[in-house]
């Protein structure tokens, strides 16, 4: 673990020296990954640090331990056991920390929600789901977009999309996906009876942007018209067109 650790204070200490760097800092498509690499690194290299002190207060501790007496033995004995219980724990940190990271932390999040079994309460029930959500972004203090959203004929939502941006998102968020239900007696009721309604809810980490090419070569074009017996441009328009890549 030593060894592993000497190499990433390395790179922290690359990455200060990049992140401080005019010409990256003017660059935000190198800026971004590089400032958000710097982030994952800094409370390991903190830690590490903080472990290779208290491993030197232990030394220095023990060596006093055995030349002292009286109150001078005893603080060195309260310093030593203090410094190995921070040894235990600050090893425990590293080994938390050094674990393979998920790699969608840090990305901002998509969240897609649908009324699902039951009508219109189920609409009713995925605005419900939404402004929860809502409500939840704004206490973190994360920035919340809607994205697009069709409305039902009493107010709820067919569907909704929306982004989440903000730092921890993706790992508070990536669990809501699946089927929410709700037993409750709805609007929709004129006998006072319960219902089961769901809604459905579909987390996706933001991807990436990139530069993709299509060459031509990959592409085949199928153009339709239209069939059946006459009829004002039936058979003269091209009414349909189907494109297919090949590699794919």
């Amino acid at each position: 673990m030593l060894d592993r650790l000497a190499a990433l204070e390395s790179e922290f200490r690359l990455l200060e020296a990049r992140l401080a760097d005019p010409d990256v800092i003017a660059d935000q498509a190198r800026y971004g990954p590089l400032a958000r690499r710097y982030s994952e690194l800094e409370p390991i290299v903190t830690a590490a640090i903080e472990l290779r002190t208290r491993t030197d207060d232990i030394a220095a501790a023990s060596s006093m331990l055995e030349g002292s007496t009286g109150d001078d033995r005893e603080f060195a004995r309260d310093e030593l056991t203090a410094a190995q219980a921070d040894v235990v724990g600050l090893e425990a940190t590293l080994h938390r920390l050094l674990l393979p990271k998920d790699p969608n932390e840090g990305r901002d999040v998509i969240v897609e929600i649908r009324g699902a079994e039951g009508g219109e309460e189920a609409n009713l029930w995925a605005r419900d789901l939404f402004e929860l959500y809502q409500a939840f972004a704004q206490r973190r203090g994360w920035r919340f977009e809607v994205l697009g959203s069709q409305a039902s004929s009493m107010g709820g939502f067919d569907e909704v999309a929306f982004k989440v941006a903000g730092d921890a998102a993706w790992t508070r968020m990536q669990h809501e996906g699946g089927t929410h239900r709700v037993q409750r007696v709805p609007v929709t009721e004129s006998q006072g009876r319960i219902h089961t309604s769901s809604a459905t809810v579909a987390v996706f980490p933001e991807a990436d942007e990139v530069d993709v090419e299509l060459p031509d070569r990959d592409l085949k074009v199928d153009v339709y018209r239209s069939s059946g017996p006459g009829g004002q441009s039936v058979n003269t328009t091209d009414s349909a067109v189907r494109i297919t890549h090949l590699p794919t």
